[in-house]
């Protein structure tokens, strides 16, 4: 079993697109072992995007992660990882595949509506930002 974290972003809250997006995931068999709706403040947010920020779009993403609520889940599945960043699409929805979540639902590059951890690491270093073990059932 592999676990992964996910963020359904402000734009997805705000649009009314968390029902949507949580019924993808389980109609891929992927399970949801923890939840939880939050609104980041700057200094949370800059801490788990730290990777980034040395790039020019980094406060461009930290006013958007800010601007509203999101809701943050871990994912459990085999190969979760790969799973659910193929539902989600790619990174900017111009290029994602049809029927996936980011090109049926993204606006643009940035405001793409979901994330995902890209790594086991990643995957680890996110879930423990958000959730102590505790929170996470299985």
């Amino acid at each position: 079993m592999e676990r992964t974290l996910a963020i359904i972003k402000p734009d997805g809250v705000s649009n009314g697109l968390i029902g949507e997006i949580i019924k993808r995931i389980e109609n891929e068999g992927i399970k949801i072992v923890g939840m939880k709706m939050l609104h980041l403040d700057r200094f949370k947010a800059e801490g788990f995007y730290y990777v980034h920020r040395s790039k020019p779009f980094f406060n461009s993403l930290i006013d958007y992660m800010t601007s509203g609520p999101i809701v943050v889940m871990v994912l459990q599945a085999p190969d979760v990882i790969n799973r659910w960043r193929k539902l989600m699409g790619a990174t900017d929805p111009k290029q994602a595949e049809p029927g996936t979540i980011r090109a049926e639902m993204g606006l643009n590059i940035e405001r793409n509506v979901v994330h995902g951890s890209d790594s086991k690491d990643s995957a680890m270093y996110e879930i423990n930002y958000f959730f102590k073990g505790t929170e996470l059932v299985d």
